[in-house]
């Protein structure tokens, strides 16, 4: 076999491994069941999800950029789930999961952040703006601290399943938020940390509530719907000025004038 047909072959079956581990081993899925913001000593479950073939489950805590696996579940099944019963600044950190199929093992997952909270005293969570918000306005909030000098601040909104995506670099968080929309109602806390530790945060602050006005909703809805009404009624006065005009033109064609009615009308004698 000539040199060019073995090089052709080796990149055949090569690309053929690697469409074939694509399609056997889909990447895991690692996510928590509740909020990646787990109070001190509190608990949180996390679940692995991966194929149903898959018959052994690793969990693994990275740290300084170790990985360390923490626990394993074996057994043949599409989606392991792992409970951490204590979370303290040993256990917070970022994690990743892996699987085992046949003789091999899946790609890590994504990571993972786990934040244990309650280390330091809670910030005050503040705002110059009325708590009552108008849709399509913003709103500004001020997180600071009298006793911990924070270097990093985070807002979060009750309820979400994800890591807040709301920080701020300094001594004194600001934040602001917009446009709004109704979806911005609830309550806000906020969290100091400093960088050198970034899974290991404050107690939250005391909440704030905000509101959307459904006033301005109905009258933002009401003049909608007025605009809607004022263009179908210009529309429609337009189309009967069209009807009209077709109607004089069409008649126009179709009755004679009276002049030639009357010469129709007349006999004529033949001589």
């Amino acid at each position: 076999m000539a040199p060019q047909d073995i090089t052709l072959l080796c990149l055949a079956v090569f690309l053929g491994q690697s469409f074939c581990a694509q399609e056997e081993f889909p990447t895991p899925i690692l996510s928590a069941a509740t909020s990646p913001v787990v109070p001190w000593n509190g608990s949180v479950r996390i679940i692995c999800q991966g194929t149903p073939e898959a018959f052994l489950y690793q969990l693994y805590l990275v740290k300084n950029s170790t990985p360390t696996v923490i626990e394993e579940k074996l057994g043949f099944q599409k989606e392991a789930e792992f409970i951490i019963k204590y979370m303290n600044t040993t256990t917070a950190g970022y994690y990743q999961c892996r699987y085992r199929k046949k003789y091999h093992w899946s790609e890590q997952s994504k990571p993972l952040e786990l934040v244990v909270t309650g280390l330091y005293d809670k910030p005050v969570l503040s705002t110059d703006q009325s708590h009552v918000l108008k849709p399509g306005g913003s709103i500004s909030f001020q997180c600071s601290s009298a006793h911990s000098l924070f270097n990093r601040f985070s807002l979060a909104k009750e309820g979400d399943a994800s890591l807040p995506g709301h920080r701020h670099e300094g001594h004194r968080g600001n934040f602001s938020l917009g446009p709004v929309n109704p979806d911005f109602a609830g309550n806000y806390r906020c969290y100091g940390w400093h960088n050198s530790s970034p899974y290991v945060w404050s107690a939250p602050s005391d909440p704030l509530e905000l509101t959307v006005s459904l006033m301005s909703l109905d009258s933002k809805k009401q003049d909608y719907m007025m605009e809607n009404s004022i263009r179908m009624g210009v529309a429609g006065v337009v189309l009967v000025v069209l009807l009209v005009i077709l109607a004089e033109n069409w008649n126009s064609h179709r009755v004679p004038h009276k002049e030639d009615c009357q010469e129709l009308a007349a006999p004529r004698w033949s001589k």
